[in-house]
């Protein structure tokens, strides 16, 4: 039998004494009763494990009911060999601690039950198989799924807000730094316009320049701008010019023909040029059937006819 000391609510001296005595001292004032009770703990032996085949198959006995295969649908089978190697030193080799191999002997355990009894369902016309049409209930309710669109809503518009504001700092960021640049600009150039002038009253310089680099780029471009708005075309006094002299360059031999103009026969047709086509060339021909002949023609005739 084995000790241990306890701890008590109430320091006492004998427990103060108990706690620095070794195992056989204790031993010895529990013999002479010296220990008061409450203090320590008797520890029995732990029951040895048996295996009470007997026991259990009552206990099935007492809780089996007499049900039909398809309501129970449970499958009895020996231990299922590996196919690599169906061997009975395979059997033997299985060891409980590996737990690849235990979880692989499971697996092939429910496998081969499954292979089993597809066949039994189908020999009593069950259906194994889930219909194409069919739609099988959510878990979550349609409350939920609201709840967690309107979350993912909520997420996608900050995050949306958050974009927005990093745009807007940037391009205030941006502004500000074309807005000093243009500042650091006009100081610079009005700095070089007072020089230019304070050399000019000194007598360093002769040039006045810098009286129009006194306008901007920016008016000067909207006066651009405005000309180009304005002046749509030449004036009167141009077009009249143009109407009457034309519009210069080289006015002699510009009808004459070049080598292209002479190869290009496109425009050619045949019937008005022998006169045999409608119009001047059909009067032409008219006229000239009609024309009196000629002198040796009338005494030729006029033989004839004698």
């Amino acid at each position: 039998m084995a000790l241990r000391g306890l701890e008590s609510d109430s320091g006492s001296d004998s427990e103060s004494e108990g706690s620095s005595l070794s195992d056989s001292e204790l031993q010895e004032a529990l013999r002479s009763g010296a220990l008061k009770p409450g203090l320590n703990v008797v520890l029995e032996e732990r029951p040895k494990r048996r295996n009470d085949v007997d026991g259990l198959k009552q206990c099935l006995s007492e809780f089996r009911q007499p049900l039909a295969w398809v309501e129970r649908l449970d499958v009895t089978l020996g231990q299922v060999l590996d196919p690599v190697s169906q061997s009975d030193s395979s059997k033997d080799a299985l060891d409980p601690e590996n737990d690849f191999q235990r979880e692989m002997s499971f697996y092939r355990q429910a496998q081969a039950a499954v292979l089993e009894a597809l066949p039994r369902l189908r020999k009593l016309q069950i259906p194994t198989r889930r219909p194409d049409d069919y739609f099988a209930e959510m878990a979550k309710s349609d409350q939920q799924m609201q709840k967690i669109r309107k979350k993912l809503k909520s997420k996608q518009e900050a995050m949306e807000r958050s974009e927005k504001a990093k745009q807007l700092r940037a391009m205030r960021k941006y502004g500000k730094k074309v807005q000093t640049e243009i500042l650091q600009r006009r100081q610079k150039e009005k700095k070089n316009m007072l020089n230019a002038v304070k050399r000019y009253q000194k007598g360093l310089s002769d040039k006045l320049d810098f009286l129009d680099e006194e306008q901007t780029p920016s008016q000067g471009n909207k006066k651009g701008s405005a000309s180009q708005r304005t002046k749509k075309g030449p004036n009167a006094k141009r077009r009249y010019k143009n109407q009457k002299f034309g519009f210069g360059g080289k006015k002699k031999g510009s009808k004459w023909n070049t080598k292209e103009s002479f190869n290009d026969v496109s425009s050619f047709q045949p019937k008005v040029a022998h006169n045999k086509g409608p119009g001047k060339g059909g009067k032409g021909r008219k006229k000239s059937l009609n024309k009196r002949p000629g002198k040796r023609a009338r005494q030729k005739m006029k033989s004839r006819a004698h």
